[in-house]
């Protein structure tokens, strides 16, 4: 495992970095113990940056996640959580007040069985884009708030994250330096998609450390497809899909050629989340990325997705 420092927040983390979304049975149900056990795992084998967040299952990934790390000495690992987006009664919301994001701090503890967060994030931020207030909301209040933790000690160090990367560049130009420490862009440094690339000299001028995640994709880079709810286009499941089958024809599954090509080729990038609640997946992806990739299978596969390489989607 290689160890990379979140941009200057002393936090050296493994390159790969365990998501807990699927503890909240976000992809597919979930047996409790077995994701339990994948936590276990993955500390086990060098993962030592675990990333959550309240929305992920409406409170049940925090939750399961917080029943395995009771058990965890708490310097083995670096805890990531989040504010803005929630779910209740299978419904979802936001909020990005400062009080709704102090509280919500303080509840992620004690789901988590912690007495204090390494990293807090504002959960995907193009949601409040579009409500009352705009991106400016978050810079003038969610922010504060955080920043207000981290001068108590609450919390160590404050994030933004999102799908899209030019709001996390807006932000990070809207606030006073060292206000936003890291960054959290999804589904953008993968097979498909590497615009994040665009942006990794912007936020290292600006002492911003780069967290990737999702190099499958959110499924479209998988055996398995994509989940029915994935907000890409039909052609773009249709090309992914088609580049897997190729991969499997070659005795190669995608998803190893996935996890390589998001965790080896760029030193800027301290760190990138791939989620499984199954132990067996979490050893054998941490195989992979100890394993050299086929770059001419990347390409193989670029050719096959074609024109839609770096074609985006909304949040939903």
């Amino acid at each position: 495992m290689v160890y990379n420092e979140i941009g200057k927040t002393g936090m050296r983390v493994s390159n790969l970095g365990f998501g807990a979304s699927s503890l909240g049975g976000v992809f597919h149900s979930i047996k409790e113990d077995e994701g339990i056990q994948a936590v276990f795992t993955a500390v086990e084998n060098g993962i030592n940056f675990i990333d959550v967040s309240p929305y992920y299952g409406h409170l049940k990934a925090e939750t399961v996640l917080g029943k395995a790390l009771k058990d965890i000495p708490r310097d083995k690992y670096y805890l990531s959580t989040k504010v803005g987006r929630y779910g209740k009664d299978g419904k979802n919301f936001w909020d990005y007040s400062a009080k709704r994001a102090t509280e919500s701090v303080y509840e992620s503890m004690e789901r988590l069985n912690i007495d204090y967060i390494d990293l807090i994030n504002v959960h995907d931020v193009e949601f409040q884009g579009d409500m009352e207030g705009g991106l400016q909301k978050i810079v003038d209040e969610t922010l504060p708030a955080l920043v207000e933790l981290r001068d108590k000690g609450i919390v160590k160090h404050v994030g933004i994250t999102d799908l899209q990367p030019e709001n996390l560049r807006w932000i990070v130009e809207h606030v006073q330096e060292g206000t936003v420490e890291s960054i959290l862009n999804f589904c953008h440094y993968s097979l498909n998609d590497t615009l994040l690339a665009d942006y990794l000299g912007f936020f290292e001028q600006h002492g911003v450390g780069v967290i990737n995640a999702s190099p499958f994709s959110m499924g479209l880079l998988s055996q398995r497809g994509a989940p029915d709810w994935h907000p890409a286009s039909k052609k773009l499941k249709e090309a992914c899909a088609k580049a897997s089958a190729y991969c499997e024809a070659q005795g190669y599954p995608i998803d190893k050629l996935a996890i390589q090509f998001s965790t080896s080729l760029n030193p800027r990038i301290a760190t990138t989340l791939f989620s499984s609640a199954n132990p067996k997946n979490v050893l054998k992806n941490i195989q992979y990325v100890n394993e050299p990739m086929d770059e001419e299978l990347v390409k193989k596969v670029q050719e096959i997705i074609g024109d839609q390489m770096f074609v985006r989607w909304k949040n939903s």
